[in-house]
């Protein structure tokens, strides 16, 4: 795949480099892995060859992100089965969210010529950031596809960019921000080409028209996209969510799926908190896989390379979760993501330091005794624990946090009746 990518830029000029992309590549998504070290000290340890800081510095900034947005594409994929990972599905359903996050970068000269800070309570926050918008899918936690603002684009703009990415009979799951006609209507567009649906939080200022009241207490209504006055029509869902010792908060959602006998408004309104999942995946994402709160990239061309490759590292990850549970007969998100890190990281490294010491068949050996190893090491079943909804340098009308707290006990859900 990266050759073909490759023949794609022309023909190479001058004698054979002494790392081919390929090595790069793999020495990058290695490095990534690794909680110590340079980025010439971990090829060096996997590829057995010698290159300055600076020569690999001028090699990636030379490399045309066509590869990497091919690699990603080849890279990840659906993983969950509804046979082995049920709760990676709703009914027939792949359940997949899409949402954006940030990652800060270091103030060189070279990125703030062409990203902005963000907003904060502050005004402005310390650090530039690289924005992302991801498909995940829930229930194993495995990307499915990324979209990189290496141009500073808005979290919208990268969303739209992954919606050809959405897998056959997959239920979208997102939150209020994309909860505006204009998306929905794309997302419509989409799953028209290939089998899907979707379930949206929307904020309560939204005025459809009222079309018709079903018997679950959802209903049908029409919403008007503001430009050109096309249509669309959803079912309309309301309730309200309470978390243990907290208030009352009223949620509202809309879904293609129209059919309430198939799918009750109850169980939708309780499916919908499963959207979370992805904000534990970028935990794992930005503060498990890295050893420091800033990408090490100096310029925004590498620093997306190196999203990138956390993304592909992460895919990687998840799928030797998967291997771990198929062993151990448990479900994938009680293989813990920090132990698997570990283990898989100790591996490699063990694996990168015998090449032409251990064999293949101890290789192999050892990569299955490492994944019996994680399952044996499964998580308890999960607490119903939730953490408040605040944040310690709000902006806007987010409370401020200022002390922990946590509540344990189950989420309750009311169903609003909708009434024509």
């Amino acid at each position: 795949m990266v050759a073909r990518v490759r023949r794609g830029e022309g023909p190479a000029r001058g004698r054979p480099p002494k790392l081919k992309v390929r090595e790069l590549l793999s020495g990058l998504v290695f490095h990534c892995l690794q909680d110590r070290g340079t980025l010439a000290e971990n090829i060096r340890i996997l590829l057995r060859k010698q290159l300055a800081e600076s020569s690999l510095s001028e090699r990636r900034q030379n490399l045309p992100w066509k590869v990497f947005t091919s690699l990603m594409q080849a890279a990840l994929r659906p993983k969950a089965t509804l046979k082995e990972n049920p709760l990676a599905f709703y009914r027939k359903w792949r359940l997949v969210a899409i949402d954006g996050t940030q990652f800060s970068v270091s103030n060189t000269p070279q990125i703030l010529g062409s990203l902005s800070k963000a907003a904060s309570r502050r005004m402005k926050a310390a650090f530039a950031k690289v924005g992302m918008a991801m498909l995940v899918e829930l229930g194993i936690h495995n990307p499915l596809a990324a979209a990189i603002g290496k141009e500073g684009e808005s979290e919208l703009v990268l969303a739209k960019q992954l919606l050809g990415s959405l897998p056959e009979q997959s239920l979208l799951m997102a939150d209020r921000f994309y909860g505006i006609a204009a998306f929905l209507v794309l997302l419509k567009e989409r799953f028209s080409r290939v089998p899907g649906e979707f379930l949206v939080r929307v904020r309560g200022s939204l005025k459809p028209k009222m079309v018709e009241a079903l018997g679950d207490g959802s209903a049908l209504v029409e919403a008007k996209v503001s430009k050109g006055g096309e249509k669309i029509l959803v079912r309309e869902i309301r309730g309200r969510v309470r978390r243990p010792g907290g208030s009352w908060v009223e949620v509202r959602f809309w879904t293609s799926l129209l059919d309430w006998k198939q799918c009750p408004a109850k169980e939708l309104l309780e499916l919908s908190a499963r959207r979370w999942e992805q904000e534990l995946m970028y935990k794992e994402l930005k503060v498990d896989m890295r050893q420091a709160e800033l990408l090490r990239s100096h310029t925004v061309e590498t620093a997306a390379q190196e999203v990138a490759a956390l993304v592909i590292a992460h895919a990687i990850l998840a799928e030797q979760r998967l291997c771990a549970a198929r062993h151990g007969g448990e479900d994938v998100l009680r293989m813990s993501f920090g132990k698997t890190l570990v283990h898989i990281r100790a591996l490699w490294f063990v694996l990168a330091a015998g090449q032409g010491v251990l064999s293949t068949e101890q290789v192999s050996a050892m990569t299955r005794k490492v994944i019996k190893l994680i399952s044996q090491m499964a998580l308890p079943r999960r607490r119903k624990r939730s953490c408040p909804r605040a944040v310690r340098q709000p902006v806007g009308s987010w409370p401020r946090l200022t002390k922990n707290t946590y509540s344990s006990g189950a989420t309750k859900y009311k169903l609003t009746r909708i009434v024509a």
